[in-house]
């Protein structure tokens, strides 16, 4: 069963939306129901057990002082 369902986005990323629409084939609405489908059903499933790759690096930056600022020069450097 389908339901009605209003949202309220700012104009600009409603035309974005309906572009990106266009061009995939799909409709808004299909988009977001796409995306509401990758959400998980309760909260347990938001939590997945960890790489071990990805475990080894919790909390190796613990104690520096980076921030979002860094990154953005690193990258900057990174692709001049």
């Amino acid at each position: 069963m389908h339901t009605k369902l209003t949202l309220r986005i700012d104009e600009k990323l409603i035309e974005r939306a309906k572009s990106h629409a266009q061009r995939s084939g799909k409709s808004v609405s299909k988009m977001v129901e796409d995306y509401f489908e990758l959400l998980p059903a309760h909260a347990a499933a938001r939590t997945r057990p960890l790489t071990p790759i990805v475990s080894s690096l919790v909390g190796i930056l613990k104690g520096t002082h980076l921030d979002e600022e860094d990154y953005r020069r690193h990258l900057e450097e990174k692709y001049r």
